[in-house]
């Protein structure tokens, strides 16, 4: 990758047409830099922190899709504040469980490919192209994950063709499958997804899903000690992104606090019961 360097010229794997995939690029001509190909010793026993918690919810003309901070190793809280939610591109959004480290890296090699093949090609990826491409950058990761290193995201986006949210999600394997109105993935999404079912609508505003959304983390966290819920002394709040025909963006975090204290002091009343 080095070569032609001192002559000031890009070296030559860089001046070869081929494929629109910088994936399919790097496993070419530098297969090193690929996270799934890092090897890890025979039996060993790799402790990384794993990040919990992810839910996404269809909205009347788009999704939200909201976060946990916590990042926990075993017994250990390793991390109390991280970014689980990212925008990949203008209409899409990934939300990461699994080994932390290998996912992040996983969604920023998604975050390249996306804007590589948007400028090989001159036009955005559809929506179910991205979901089957991240599925395949999932499926290279299988070798990782049967050492205990998995990466489990949730996918969501617009699509432009149907004007509507759509929401995926994937096993270790690399299958891909879509889901509708709700879904969620980590430590604690069984018990997000009681919760979802509840308070689900369709047709729901925009408004009504952050609140759905934080309400699912929320009786995660009660019951699951990897999820993170509210932290009202550090004011740390679930990190929510939404996308709609206007593209992906974050929900400010005061607009977040405000929806969190408002939940918090509804449950104040009834902690374990009915809203």
């Amino acid at each position: 990758m080095s070569a032609g360097a001192d002559s000031g010229r890009l070296p030559s794997a860089y001046l070869v047409p081929g494929s629109s995939s910088f994936t399919d690029f790097l496993a070419a001509h530098d297969p090193g830099l690929l996270p799934s190909r890092r090897a890890v010793p025979a039996g060993a026993a790799v402790e990384a922190p794993h990040g919990t918690t992810i839910v996404s919810i269809s909205f009347d003309g788009g999704v939200v899709m909201a976060g946990d901070r916590r990042a926990t190793m075993g017994n250990v809280i390793a991390n109390r504040d991280m970014e689980k939610v990212f925008a990949t591109d203008e209409f899409s959004l990934v939300g990461i469980a699994g080994t932390a480290g290998l996912a992040v890296e996983l969604v920023r090699l998604f975050q390249v490919e996306l804007e590589h093949y948007e400028k090989i090609e001159g036009t955005l990826m559809s929506l179910e192209g991205k979901a089957n491409r991240l599925a395949s950058m999932i499926r290279g990761n299988l070798g990782m994950a049967m050492q205990g290193l998995a990466v489990v995201p949730l996918f969501a986006g617009f699509d432009l063709e149907t004007g509507s949210g759509r929401i995926f999600s994937y096993d270790v394997t690399g299958g891909c499958y879509e889901e509708h109105d709700h879904h969620s993935v980590g430590s604690g999404s069984l018990f997000a997804r009681g919760s979802m079912k509840k308070l689900y609508q369709r047709e729901m505003g925009v408004d009504d899903a952050v609140r759905v959304a934080v309400e699912a983390l929320y009786d995660a966290a009660d019951d699951d000690s990897a999820t993170g819920g509210p932290d009202l002394g550090r004011r740390i709040w679930p990190t929510i992104g939404l996308v709609d025909e206007e593209g992906a963006r974050f929900v400010p975090e005061d607009a977040v606090g405000t929806v969190v204290e408002t939940v918090v002091t509804a449950r104040s009343a009834s902690p374990g019961g009915a809203r």
